[in-house]
């Protein structure tokens, strides 16, 4: 089926374009601006603001949480820690129901340490409510563990042969979630793992969460960051290194919030996100993972700020992962509205918000298919009422979804 999308306001990843028509089907974008096809489903936009499928750039997911972010305008999901490699997705890539999805498989990370220290002893991750699995059937995961930087290089290889479309690192002494003295990975591991992820051609991201951590990530060489540190202010120092280095930042205000206490109260108030998320979702959105009270979120938006002064490239991320409450603060789909609210706060315009969360996260992720709305790309778009370049939260207004073409059926 052909779709001809009339009248609308077309900001297409990077900016507002003049054209007001996009013709698309499932093989992708035909043409912009042109004439609506003959036989063609005319959907009239009058009003509305037609976007490229927002990427949520850090999740841990399955496939409850893939079709309720695809109910957000999620159309894609950046997996920093799970199961949902290329081996494990084929019926996800081909399911239009489902928001896609690439991963890192599981971090590098010492036997003991993060993320072990998240949950309560002897919990085992099991299936959402509605969910039947999760993870798909096959073989377990590799987990990755390492003390030693041969240890490290020996499973990259391996990681690439279970199909993780990128390698994660985990660089975390437990300060900041109440363990300190976790088991950490050394400089000269992280090393060697991420130079052999790069001989391998494979792009490199490191959780981090103080400034020590980002330090080691940054000497190390790794592409991107997918945390923003919180255990202080930031320094001139610190903001010139990242930006010397080319690396990309994920800062995940959202999930450092959670950290700090504060909760998706606000997020779980406004009906345009409670009409969709059930209870579960609701109480774990209410609630915060609280272990580093005595963070400062003002701290944070100010580094974001500088961050994003200084030209690094910011992307939209929330560490979204399952709806259990000492996980809170954040859910599929819609925490990444309210990470877009919260960059505007650190003060990137509506306009840079939107870019972190499609083309700017597509380019860095080497996501060339999606991310714009360009002739010959996905036709993952979203769809919402009023102008989000200058008002971020109409991006809650969903008024259509579509994902390859297909449209949701509620949204």
């Amino acid at each position: 089926m052909t779709t001809a999308i009339i009248n609308a306001r077309i900001f297409d990843g990077e900016q507002t374009l003049q054209a007001s028509t996009v013709v698309f089907d499932s093989t992708g974008i035909r043409a912009l601006g042109a004439d609506t096809p003959e036989g063609a489903e005319v959907v009239d936009a009058e009003g509305a603001t037609l976007l490229p499928g927002l990427i949520d750039a850090h999740v841990h997911t399955n496939t409850a949480s893939l079709a309720l972010a695809l109910r957000f305008g999620v159309t894609t999901e950046l997996e920093m820690q799970g199961t949902n490699t290329a081996d494990n997705r084929a019926h996800i890539t081909d399911d239009d129901s489902l928001a896609d999805v690439r991963s890192s498989g599981f971090g590098i990370t010492p036997p003991g340490g993060h993320p072990s220290e998240l949950f309560p002893e002897g919990f085992r991750p099991g299936p959402p409510p509605g969910a039947s699995s999760a993870r798909p059937e096959g073989p377990p995961p590799l987990m990755p563990f390492s003390t030693t930087p041969e240890e490290a290089v020996a499973f990259i290889p391996q990681l690439i042969e279970r199909g993780s479309d990128y390698i994660k690192f985990m660089v975390d002494d437990g300060s900041v979630e109440g363990h300190p003295g976790l088991p950490m990975l050394d400089q000269a591991t992280l090393n060697a793992g991420v130079a052999e992820a790069k001989r391998h051609g494979k792009l490199t991201v490191a959780h981090a969460l103080t400034v020590e951590a980002t330090d080691m990530a940054i000497e190390a060489g790794v592409d991107g960051l997918a945390h923003l540190f919180m255990d202080g202010p930031h320094s001139d120092e610190i903001i010139t290194l990242i930006r010397d280095s080319g690396t990309f930042v994920v800062p995940c205000v959202v999930l450092n919030a959670s950290m700090m206490g504060i909760t998706g109260d606000r997020l779980a108030d406004d009906p345009r996100v409670a009409s969709r998320l059930d209870e579960a979702w609701i109480k774990t959105l209410r609630s915060s993972f609280n272990h580093y009270p005595q963070g400062r979120i003002d701290d944070v938006l100010a580094s974001v700020r500088a961050l994003h002064e200084a030209g690094v490239d910011i992307l939209a991320g929330t560490d979204v992962s399952m709806p259990m409450p000492f996980l809170g603060g954040l859910a599929h789909g819609a925490s990444l509205h309210h990470e877009l609210q919260y960059l505007v706060q650190a003060g990137l315009t509506p306009a840079q918000a939107l870019r972190a969360a499609t083309a700017t996260t597509a380019r860095r992720f080497k996501l060339d298919d999606r991310g714009r709305i360009a002739e010959g790309l996905r036709a993952d778009l979203l769809l919402v009422d009023g102008d989000p370049t200058t008002t971020i939260d109409d991006t809650l207004n969903t008024r259509a979804v579509w994902r390859r073409g297909t449209r949701l059926p509620t949204a």
